[in-house]
């Protein structure tokens, strides 16, 4: 599912494929930009700005895309078969003499000027991937509205920008509250660790391939070191017969045990969406 951290490395592996080099092939299969011809042009370079696309093109142009659930830009030498998807779920293909990126079911798609880029992403709020990640925006974004459940709250790209629907619910397991805890009721303390939390994790998680919350600990300042026993990290305490490599301590585990209290994780949908908790581990309003 791609989140911030996935788009990132997209945006990645797109700009080491297309950056410096002159467009031999340009084909955007949506109606309205079917005729634009961009070949000939250099790509200057392709980022992200939290789950959106940019990739910015010779003449002050910028290719939008966003991958929202099942988008993917896939990459290819000149005589590899494309994998992806079948050629009817193509939206776009931009090639050159070395590399042709095709993305595939693509929602968003679209050419404008990259002077106007802020009418497809100027909504969004503080970048966690981003060198100009501001946190404090982010809280008094999300404090903005009290009374608003804290997963809707986080998958609101206006507050914060690169929270999916992973996250969004390991997040809450991490910070022991369920995902319909309204931000206001939020215990002293734990919207600002849960924040700092989320741009560990995205930025923990950017360059590996497989995305793992479990790299992390409980949302507390970690005790001072010192003399005696090492400081209890707080990773799950696995019991027989659970002693496996997890990647995820919630999400996609419905009805298997809690990693921390062998309570069986619950499954529920909030605004449309596949939500995971603990009802052992995390306190506040169920469905």
């Amino acid at each position: 599912m791609p989140e911030g951290d996935t788009v990132l490395q997209t945006a990645a592996r797109l700009h080491a494929a297309l950056a410096g080099q002159v467009l031999t092939r340009s084909d955007l299969r949506v109606p309205r930009f079917a005729t634009a011809d961009l070949t000939g042009r250099t790509v200057l370079d392709v980022t992200a700005r939290g789950k959106h696309l940019l990739t910015r093109i010779e003449g002050g142009l910028t290719l939008h895309s966003h991958l929202r659930m099942d988008g993917a830009w896939r990459v290819f030498a000149p005589d590899e078969r494309w994998r992806g998807g079948p050629g009817h779920q193509i939206r776009a293909i931009l090639g050159n003499t070395e590399h042709t990126a095709v993305g595939y079911r693509l929602p968003v798609l679209e050419l404008l000027r990259t002077d106007e880029e802020d009418r497809a992403v100027g909504h969004l709020g503080p970048d966690l991937l981003s060198p100009d990640w501001d946190p404090a925006i982010a809280l008094d974004r999300l404090l903005a509205v009290p009374d608003r459940p804290l997963g809707e709250a986080l998958l609101d790209q206006r507050n914060l920008a690169g929270i999916g629907n992973v996250y969004k619910s390991e997040l809450c397991f991490l910070a022991r509250v369920t995902p319909w805890l309204p931000v206001g009721a939020l215990p002293d303390g734990v919207l600002p660790r849960l924040v700092t939390l989320a741009e560990r994790l995205l930025h923990a998680n950017r360059d590996r391939p497989t995305r793992t919350t479990t790299i992390t600990s409980e949302l507390r300042t970690p005790p001072p070191r010192g003399p005696g026993p090492a400081p209890d990290t707080g990773r799950p305490r696995l019991r027989p017969p659970h002693r496996v490599q997890e990647r995820l301590y919630v999400y996609g585990r419905a009805r298997r045990p809690c990693l921390r209290c062998g309570t069986p994780i619950r499954l529920a949908d909030q605004d449309d969406r596949p939500t995971y908790w603990c009802p052992g581990c995390q306190s506040g309003p169920t469905p």
